[in-house]
């Protein structure tokens, strides 16, 4: 999804999420702030958003997408937040807009949220995110995440998919080991082969094979 249709969708939810004329009125003013380009008068505007008590969510996740897709960095601890958010469709604008911030933070945070076990369901977006990123972070904190999960009895599959997916994505040859336990999956079986055959050529088969006969 590219910027116009992430923030069209984030418009619309927002859209729906006013309540009463209080916030229709809030509503339109902050169209008018993040319609054609944020010049600095603007900006200052939508960080007072982020910051000032009492503002719907709704208001501050356009405010800090808005500010996130324009590289403004001080967007940044509100879009982290809606990164862990339980809603799915926040989680996912949130690392939309970070994946665009360039804030080198970004990395560390989405890794810290991936590999947490008490918020393995809320993964899925910070996982994609550092396959976005490829970041040093990227491969370690994947890896780790798929690695956990296969060995729950009862794992987060679209998280697990994420990971292995991203892993081929990024095609380092570290994901050799865990890519061939998740190959035993029957859910990763056919994804984990296609990243595998990601991996970097006749090294990375070598490398596949030498972690298949440990």
């Amino acid at each position: 999804m590219d910027t116009d249709d992430a923030r069209r969708a984030l418009v619309e939810r927002a859209r729906k999420e006013v309540s009463g004329p209080e916030e229709a009125a809030e509503y339109g003013r902050l169209m008018a702030l993040v319609r054609d380009g944020l010049p600095p008068a603007r900006r200052e505007e939508l960080v007072r958003v982020l910051a000032e008590p009492g503002r719907p969510l709704w208001s501050r996740e356009l405010a800090a997408f808005a500010l996130g897709c324009a590289g403004d960095r001080r967007a940044f601890e509100t879009l982290v937040l809606l990164l862990n958010h339980r809603d799915a469709p926040r989680c996912a604008s949130a690392a939309h807009a970070l994946a665009r911030l360039g804030d080198p933070r970004t990395a560390r945070a989405a890794a810290a949220l991936a590999t947490n076990p008490l918020r393995t369901a809320y993964a899925l977006h910070p996982v994609r995110l550092l396959t976005a990123l490829r970041a040093p972070e990227s491969v370690p904190a994947l890896t780790t995440t798929l690695e956990r999960l296969l060995a729950a009895r009862t794992p987060y599959w679209p998280v697990a998919l994420a990971c292995v997916e991203g892993l081929g994505a990024l095609g380092d040859r570290r994901a050799v080991p865990v890519l061939t336990t998740a190959r035993d999956h029957a859910r990763l079986a056919a994804p984990a082969e296609a990243a595998l055959a990601r991996l970097d050529g006749t090294a990375g088969g070598e490398a596949r094979r030498g972690a298949e006969s440990r």
